[in-house]
């Protein structure tokens, strides 16, 4: 304690990254040392009991006592153990990047659908002498796709995502959807065109045909998106989703198929679509997980980051 009184702020600065071990410290040197670590960068934390510790738990990013600690401890404190063992902070530590982790891939999977959909229709708007789809469309489309969403976060996490911290950038975000959003506005494009120039569905009479096929591939690209982006490596032979996650993507591509092959249909006012068409679609799905992966790939080099 006596040599961290004869240093000066910046001399602690420099030195306290070197030191290992400090020993005998009132209240105000305690304050010091966690200081001089915060403005080198570092996420501080102090685990103390006794009064004289509560300054230094209010100064640390994370103040840890126990449950039999002074009352005056244990309000300056940001954890109470109630366990005697720091293999709670651990477990705590993990969850909590699961569950950051996680909520990244909601944000970024939902960015990358909803960015391609909003650009489609605002380009379809300027050439479709009717709607690329109906209100009544879009909203069972989105509504049938959030409930897979439901079960994200119960997903897996890579084990790369949870050896180290990561902090919310909202600059990452930008790039994620300037980069990776108009994957899906390409493909939305391409497939206005593959029904306005092969299945002629290009006039008001022949609107339900156009709208059908958009919806089932703009459902099925979407919650295929969900595998592709909830992790950096190749889906499903790197990284599996968890068996809630796959069960809900599976069972909104098994509801799109049975809204638009049922007399379901007529309610939603679509319509039958022709037996070349699903060859079209299997065509447009697979070229479309391929571009994504590409663009993931790329990005990840660019980057050096994905969640």
């Amino acid at each position: 304690g006596t040599q961290i009184d004869a240093l000066t702020d910046e001399e602690l600065k420099n030195q306290v990254e070197q030191i290992h071990l400090f020993a005998k410290l009132n209240p105000m040197q305690k304050s010091r040392i966690i200081e001089s670590l915060q403005s080198k960068g570092h996420t501080v934390g102090f685990m103390g009991d006794g009064i004289n510790d509560a300054p230094a738990l209010r100064t640390a990013d994370v103040g840890i006592s126990v449950d039999t600690a002074a009352d005056i401890t244990k309000d300056a404190s940001s954890i109470i153990l109630l366990e005697k063992s720091l293999n709670v902070l651990d477990h705590g530590v993990v969850e909590g990047r699961k569950v950051f982790s996680n909520m990244m891939k909601y944000i970024k999977i939902t960015i990358s659908s909803n960015f391609g959909n909003v650009f489609a229709i605002l380009a379809a708007s300027a050439f479709l002498p009717f709607l690329p789809m109906l209100s009544i469309q879009l909203l069972i489309q989105n509504l049938v796709y959030d409930m897979a969403q439901l079960t994200i976060p119960w997903d897996n996490v890579d084990e790369e995502e949870l050896a180290t911290p990561v902090k919310w950038r909202i600059r990452g975000l930008l790039k994620f959807t300037i980069f990776i959003g108009p994957v899906s506005s390409i493909f939305d494009i391409i497939t206005f065109i593959v029904m306005w120039n092969v299945f002629s569905a290009n006039t008001i009479a022949e609107q339900a045909l156009f709208q059908t096929g958009w919806f089932m591939v703009g459902l099925v690209t979407q919650t295929l998106v969900v595998p592709m982006v909830r992790t950096r490596k190749i889906p499903f032979i790197q990284s599996r989703p968890s068996m809630p996650v796959v069960l809900a993507s599976l069972a909104v591509v098994l509801v799109g198929f049975t809204i638009v092959s049922t007399p379901l249909a007529n309610f939603f006012e679509f319509t039958s679509l022709p037996t070349s068409y699903w060859f079209w679609f299997v065509g447009i799905v697979i070229a479309y997980l391929l571009a994504l992966e590409g663009a993931k790939r790329i990005y990840i080099r660019v980057t050096g980051e994905w969640l």
